[in-house]
């Protein structure tokens, strides 16, 4: 469809040519009517001046005419006592329509004779002789019906209040819908809003209620898978438990070391199960206000302390309203994977105006760009993790960004420059 592309532009051309068509119409109706009415009573008062104004003529002496001319004129037209100016006959085909209502005035009186006279401003006459003998010319020059000066500035101020009305007309339809648009977009099932506003016109208020209706399902929905996995996963640590105590007491050989790895790699994605299944509620966790420099000092410290090489760079004199278990578990998570990726970890402290970014960075193989996005999904590794040793669970970011946002902060990844990858959490610093 050619055309513009939003609604609220569709609207307005819409609403607006229709107006401006109907005050169109309406103008043009009111003005032909106001020419005719014009026109008739131009017509009725020339043919009664004309008629009145010739007869006096001829009844005045020839010496005392040349005094009454100035007094006969008028705007249009005027009288001369001579044959008037050389010109051409006028085409009686389509004549002038003033020529009509001279003919009705003196035409039963007099014989007249019509000349169109040409020039820069072309006029026409109309010729007769009087009772005695001498000429008389009727020198007409036509004039468009006057038109008021205020009438296109009234025209113009018409105009531009249709306009006005149009875009308030189109505002007030469309913003229930805008901000209906709005609030469906920043609906996050992971991290639930309040309820869409039920008023305004109907069919808005029917689409806020079906969009509630629908988040209420999709939570709900969310809830029991997370439910399930988090039973699942606490269930099964038992009976894993309890085949780990039978092959240890099993003779030392490869098959019970092969069994022994296996069953640790299960026990530890149990684990990230249930893990992911309660950062789903992270927002359970009471906040309080932390000191950001200590926390990330005593976090640094902990990693050293069990000789991993994780080091800490700037520093941030905010102080956070968060939830400290929360937020350790993100920065815990996105540290060992540069840990398990590249051997080392570089944490890097910056402040922003309203905000704090914490930069996890290593020097490892990096990720694809295709595969940026796609690693936070749950159980999602990229192919060069599929192993035993450092392949994992495929939990590990995606329950750093459910736990990021339930603290409100925002995760995102990327390659650097120079080769590994660079882990940013943002996080907004309240006054």
């Amino acid at each position: 469809m050619i055309g513009p592309r939003s609604l609220a532009a569709r609207l307005t051309l819409l609403f607006l040519c229709g107006l401006v068509l109907a005050y169109g119409l309406s103008f043009t109706s009111q003005f032909y009517e106001r020419y005719q009415t014009g026109r008739d009573v131009m017509l009725g008062n020339l043919e009664l001046d004309v008629s009145t104004a010739v007869a006096l003529i001829d009844r005045l002496p020839a010496a005392e005419r040349t005094e009454w001319l100035p007094l006969l004129e008028r705007r249009n037209y005027r009288y001369r006592l001579d044959g008037g100016l050389p010109g051409r006959p006028m085409d009686m085909a389509e004549p002038h329509m003033a020529v009509a209502s001279i003919e009705q005035a003196i035409g039963k009186r007099y014989a007249l004779r019509f000349e169109t006279i040409d020039g820069p401003r072309p006029h026409f006459q109309a010729h007769l002789r009087l009772s005695d003998g001498n000429p008389l010319t009727l020198d007409v020059t036509p004039a468009p019906i006057p038109v008021a000066q205020w009438l296109p500035l009234v025209l113009a101020l018409q105009l531009a209040l249709l306009l006005l009305c149009t875009w308030v007309g189109v505002r007030m339809a469309i913003r229930p819908l805008t901000q209906l648009a709005d609030a469906v977009e920043q609906l996050d099932p992971d991290a639930p809003h309040p309820p869409l506003d039920e008023n305004g016109p109907r069919e808005v208020a029917y689409a806020a209620r079906a969009v509630n209706t629908l988040q209420g399902r999709i939570a709900a929905h969310l809830k029991e898978r997370m439910q399930l996995l988090a039973a699942i996963s606490h269930d099964l640590q038992t009976p894993i438990t309890r085949m780990k105590l039978r092959v240890e007491q099993m003779e030392a050989s490869a098959e019970r070391e092969s069994m022994w790895s296996d069953l640790n790699e299960m026990q530890h994605l149990v684990r990230e199960g249930v893990a992911y299944a309660r950062s789903m509620e992270g927002s359970r966790e009471a906040p309080c206000r932390v000191d950001l420099n200590a926390f990330l000092d005593s976090l640094v410290l902990d990693y050293q302390d069990s000789g991993q090489a994780v080091s800490l760079e700037g520093h941030s004199g905010a102080l956070l309203e968060t939830r400290p278990y929360a937020l350790r578990r993100v920065l815990s998570n996105l540290i060992d994977n540069a840990l398990k990726f590249a051997g080392s970890a570089h944490l890097q402290v910056q402040d922003s105006q309203g905000s704090v970014r914490l930069q996890i960075l290593d020097d490892g193989p990096g990720i694809g760009e295709a595969e940026l996005e796609e690693v936070f999904k749950p159980f999602y590794r990229v192919e060069s993790s599929r192993n035993r040793s450092t392949g994992g669970t495929g939990l590990g970011l995606a329950i750093a960004l459910q736990l990021s946002e339930s603290l409100g902060a925002r995760l995102s990844l990327s390659n650097r420059e120079g080769g590994g990858l660079c882990a940013q959490l943002e996080l907004n610093v309240t006054p």
